[in-house]
Formats: structure tokens, C-alpha cells, sequence
């Protein structure tokens, strides 16, 4: 919400209302009552205000009691789809009343932030957020979803609030499918494929899906952009023809026009005008791509004379898979003759991104505590079919994450090839993967030549970062690593063992720096390094050794510089030790001026924003 207004009638209520207005920028405390607060807008008739202003404004919250709120703004409601939110808080912001436009305008949310902001009840009476089932109004807009429905959408959720059996197809995967995964009520049965429906189970259908169906049922239809669509044509081709006819095929091929995500050609036809025409009037991202760009494309339906005309085999069907990153199509290339002997092709590639298939995830397991996995990291391990780590590196309680019937594997005893078969069969089978990679997979994480091999048996894959063992060590050793004036970078690196480290990338270079530098791998080398730290750091300067950082039996050694391979020593600690070097450690001087009462910035103007009579 951008033109927030927070309307206050007493005292006590206008100490809440600044408290709020903190909360949303430029927004405006209005009030009837005399202040010299600079930030308050003093008015002599809140009903005059709503007037002029009901209707441009996107929230309203007023701290008032719910009858006065009510009085107030029954003249100026209109309609669910166009009135602001309006939210009332008592004066001793006690209770936040989700008032007018929960979902749609989004009161529900406003009323929650509220909430939050005041440490108050939220009082939210819509029937899906009470029985906490998804609200079927606002799932388009809140996925990016265009909606479709058999009903009106108010009868539509009638049947969803009142629990009738509901089925739930997914043709696609994205966040809002995942989502829709997660909480699903228990009059819900999700589908994966529209054959295995028995419609006469069922009140209710809903679909995610750029397909059409025909339900004898009422239906909701939510279409995701997800269609790539590849075109090539003859010179003088007529937009409206075009549009027109290509809209009646794609409904052929049993494809909703709405879920286009974009549109290409050939750079030859860049300024086509019917493809021009067609992407501003569809508001459709028109892309070309050059012919060598094109011959990187292996295509089903290749063209002799295509190719002896302009040097490629195909155009419409390159162009779809270049823009879906799909090496399969839905639509093979089809070839359509209109009026005036012209013609155009056209073919449909799904989005990559929104396949239902599956993929090896690649989780950072953080530095050992397993509560610091992310929790994007902990769900994936939590549905995960076949999971492998490495036990000396990832602590056994992790995997307690994992759900029964899953196939847990500790890799330290097998070889790659041995983790890649393992992996490769439960791929095949589609089953749900996960590799955990000790820390942040970025860092020391040997997953590069797992993603080779990924590559080479066209296995899908993905990344989650994880928390590295140096975010720990700064945690643990309650320091901030970069310091206003004194550092600001940290560098992350190891000494040079038994594997060379590039030319320029010594310790002692590093060094130079004088930045936080937090050594990895480097224990057994800790006097080498030492000697290379001292040609530019002070011998006083503070280090920290640390083992098995955030495991239940790490060990912290500090110390100074000059000392630094004796505490490695009398640490006895060979493997799994992190380093931290420099003047970061344990600093508590400079103050930042980001919370400065006269340091401005973007979310902090200190700029008033006041309503004048």
C-alpha cells in the first residue's frame, strides 16, 4: 500500500497513530485535535476528508472505536474490487479489526502488520482466514495468475469456505503450486493428472494449469504465464487475420491464450508488424534471435527450404524452445495458410521453470547446528525421497529432518560414481533428491564436478544456499566482521597445502588488505600462515581458531596473531578449523550511520508529510 492514511479522534488514539505511521512511509496521520507534532495533519472534518479522499486512498486505518469507523465510512463503500482497506484500532491498541476490502484490498494483511507493530489482537472474521484455507479471491493476483471461473467467484468460494470435496489439479510447478501444496484442507484432493479425476467425487474443481478443460462441475481456473510461443511468417502478413486465427488454434490445441509468457521470431522479422502489433496489443514480450543462435537448436520438424532461404532449419519451433529453456514442445511446428495466400508457423514450448518433473537439490547444510539449515533447505530435506551426505562434515541429528520412508545415505564411505547411481535411479523414478553440502555449497563444496556429471546425464538440478561456517564463527564470536572506517571487506580464502593456491591469491597478498580474513582448510599449515599474516598485520592483532563450529562440541581458541600456531597446537585440532584474522574481532567502537538521528536515507527521509487547509 503507497497512500495510507491513519485517522485518530483522541489523544490516546493519536499516540498509536504516530506509532503506525513509523511503520508506512508517507503516510499521513489525520486528526481533528490540536498538535504541534509536525507530522500530524490537523483537519476540521474527517467526513470533508473522506470525501475528497475515500476513493484515492489505498488503506485507511482508523484508531477509533469500530462504531465511529463505521458511521464514518458507510456513505463512501462502493465495491469489494475498488475500496481501500479499512482497518480500527481501539485507543489502547488492544484489538486490530480487519474492517472493509479484507482480500481484495488487502485489509486482512493490514490488520495483521498492524497487529504486529502494536503487539495487539487481530481481529480478522473472513471466513477462509479464519478456518486458515486458502482464499480463492486473491490467489491470482497473489501468484501472478490470470482467473478464470464456471461461477461467479463469490459462489465459487461459497463452496470452498463451506468444505465442499474439491478437486485440486496441478499441471505446472511454481511458488504458488508449492504453496497450494503445503496447506492443503483436508476436503481438498490435489491431482496431478485430470484422467485420474472422477468428476462425480466432486462439488468443486480447481486447476492450475495452461491447459483447457471442460468440467461438468462448477470450475476455477488459475492460468500461469508459462507458454512459449516461436513464429515465423510471410512478409505482408495482416494482424488482425493473424491474431485471430492463431487464437482459434491454440483453443484447438486445447491452450489457454492467457498463459503466453512471451513470443519470438527470427531477427529478420523484427519489425514485422503484425508481430509488433501482436505483443503491444497482448502486452506479450516480442524476442528474436539471430540464425546462429537459432542452429543451436536441434528441431523435430526441420525444413530443407527454410534452411536454402535464410540459413536455418526452422524458425518457429528454435524460437519456442530458446524462449521456454525446454528442449521438448508441446505444439510441433504447425503451418497455417489465411486469406491473400499468406501463411505463418507456430509452435509451444512449456516453460522449464514451471515442468513438473523433478531435480537433484543441492542444500547447504549450514555449519553443523541442524537448526541452522534454511527453512526453504529444511522443507526440501523433509519431502526428499533419497538423500545423501557426507557424515563427517553434516552432524547425524540432520537427518532427523527426513521423513521415514525415505532413503538416507552417508556418502563419506562411497565414491561418486556410487552417489550419482544412487541419485540417477531415484531420478528416474521421479522421486524427490536432495545432496547436503556441508556450510554453503559456493564455498569448498566440491559440487562442481557433480554438476558435470549432472550436466552429462541431462539431469536437472538446483542450489540452496546455506549459512557458511565464517557467518557462524561471527555469531559465536558476538562480532561484526566489516566495521565502520576500520574494515569493510572479509576475505575468504586458505593456505597453500598440498593443493596450489593461483599466483595471486597468497595468503600474505590478502593480507595486505588488513581486511577480516577467515582461513579455511588451513590448520595444518597454521605456522606457514602465520609467518605470511605478519608481513602486514600487527603482531597483537586478534585471531580466533575455531573447530567444529556450532556442533555440540566445538571448541574456540583466541588469542593474538603472534601466537597463532601455538594455540593451533595446544588446540591439538587438525580438520574441520576455521581461521578468523583482524581487528573485527570482538570490536565494539564506530558507530554506523544508519540509525543516525540525521543520517537520511530511502526508508528514513525525515521528510514531514502533512495535509494543509
Amino acid at each position: 500500500m503507497k497512500k495510507i492514511a491513519i485517522i485518530a479522534v483522541t489523544e490516546k488514539g493519536l499516540e498509536k497513530a504516530l506509532i503506525i505511521q513509523k511503520e508506512f512511509s508517507k503516510s499521513l496521520v489525520i486528526t481533528t485535535l490540536e498538535s504541534t507534532n509536525g507530522n500530524v495533519s490537523t483537519i476540521t472534518s474527517i467526513s470533508d476528508y473522506l470525501t475528497d479522499n475515500f476513493s484515492k486512498l489505498d488503506g485507511i486505518c482508523f484508531v477509533t472505536a469500530l462504531g465511529i469507523c463505521v458511521r464514518l465510512i458507510a456513505p463512501y463503500i462502493q465495491d469489494k474490487n475498488t475500496d481501500p482497506a479499512v482497518i480500527s484500532v481501539d485507543d489502547l491498541g488492544v484489538n486490530v479489526q480487519s474492517v472493509l476490502s479484507g482480500h481484495k484490498g488487502g485489509a486482512n494483511n493490514f490488520a495483521l502488520k498492524v497487529s504486529a507493530v502494536l503487539g495487539a489482537n487481530p481481529v480478522i472474521s473472513t471466513s477462509s482466514d479464519v478456518q486458515e484455507i486458502w482464499a480463492l479471491d486473491t490467489l491470482g493476483t497473489q501468484f501472478d495468475w490470470q482467473t478464470e471461473s464456471s461461477l461467479s467467484i463469490t459462489k465459487t468460494m461459497a463452496l470452498f469456505v463451506n468444505n465442499k470435496p474439491t478437486a485440486l489439479l496441478l499441471d505446472i510447478k511454481d511458488k504458488g503450486t508449492q504453496h497450494l501444496e503445503k496447506i492443503v484442507p483436508s476436503f481438498v484432493t490435489v491431482f496431478y493428472d485430470e484422467k485420474d479425476i472422477d468428476y462425480t467425487q466432486f462439488d468443486l474443481f480447481i486447476a492450475v494449469s495452461y491447459k483447457i478443460y471442460e468440467a461438468k462441475i462448477p470450475s476455477l481456473f488459475f492460468i500461469p504465464k508459462v507458454l512459449s510461443v516461436g513464429s515465423g511468417c510471410s512478409k505482408k502478413l495482416d494482424f488482425n487475420v493473424f491474431q485471430e486465427t492463431f487464437k482459434n488454434k491454440l483453443a484447438n490445441e486445447g491452450l489457454h491464450f492467457s498463459a503466453i509468457k512471451n513470443f519470438g521470431s527470427i531477427d529478420i522479422k523484427a519489425n514485422q508488424q503484425a508481430y509488433l502489433d501482436f505483443s503491444t496489443k497482448n502486452n506479450i514480450p516480442f524476442s528474436t534471435f539471430t540464425s546462429d543462435e537459432i542452429n543451436t537448436i536441434s528441431i523435430p520438424n526441420p525444413s530443407e527450404m527454410v534452411q536454402s532461404k535464410i540459413g536455418v532449419a526452422g524458425v518457429s519451433e528454435s524460437c519456442a524452445m530458446l524462449l521456454s529453456g525446454n528442449k521438448e514442445l508441446l505444439v510441433e511446428k504447425q503451418k497455417i495458410h489465411i486469406e491473400n495466400n499468406e501463411k505463418f508457423t507456430f509452435s509451444v514450448a512449456l516453460d522449464a521453470k514451471a515442468v513438473r518433473k523433478t531435480a537433484v537439490a543441492i542444500i547447504g547444510a549450514g555449519p553443523g547446528d541442524e537448526e541452522l539449515i534454511t527453512v526453504k533447505g529444511k522443507i526440501y530435506l523433509e519431502e526428499a525421497d533419497c538423500v545423501l551426505y557426507a557424515g563427517s562434515l553434516i552432524p547425524e541429528e540432520m537427518t532427523n529432518w527426513c521423513k521415514p520412508s525415505a532413503v538416507v545415505r552417508n556418502s563419506a564411505m562411497m565414491t561418486l560414481e556410487e552417489q550419482v547411481s544412487l541419485m540417477q535411479e531415484h531420478y528416474k523414478k521421479g522421486n524427490s533428491i536432495v545432496r547436503l553440502q556441508c556450510g554453503d555449497p559456493s564455498l569448498y563444496g566440491a559440487i562442481q564436478e557433480q554438476m558435470t556429471i549432472f550436466d552429462e546425464l541431462e539431469m536437472e538440478y538446483f542450489i540452496v544456499p546455506g549459512i557458511s561456517s565464517f557467518s557462524a564463527a561471527a555469531a559465536v564470536l558476538k562480532s561484526e566482521f566489516t566495521i565502520p572506517e576500520v574494515v569493510q571487506s572479509i576475505v575468504l580464502t586458505r593456505g597453500e597445502g598440498k593443493t596450489p593456491m593461483p599466483s595471486k591469491e597468497s595468503i600474505s597478498a590478502f593480507a595486505a588488505t588488513n581486511s577480516t580474513m577467515c582461513i579455511f582448510l588451513s590448520a595444518g599449515i597454521a605456522s606457514k600462515v602465520q609467518a605470511q599474516l605478519l608481513e602486514h598485520f600487527d603482531a597483537d592483532t586478534p585471531v580466533a581458531v575455531l573447530y567444529r563450529i556450532t556442533w555440540k562440541d566445538e571448541e574456540i581458541y583466541q588469542g593474538k596473531l603472534e601466537n597463532l600456531a601455538e594455540i593451533v597446537k595446544k588446540s591439538k585440532k587438525t580438520r574441520t578449523v576455521l581461521i578468523v584474522v583482524g581487528s573485527a574481532i570482538g570490536a565494539r567502537k564506530n558507530r554506523s550511520q544508519l540509525y543516525n538521528p540525521e543520517w537520511k536515507h530511502i526508508f528514513r527521509t525525515n521528510k514531514k508529510f502533512v495535509v494543509t487547509e
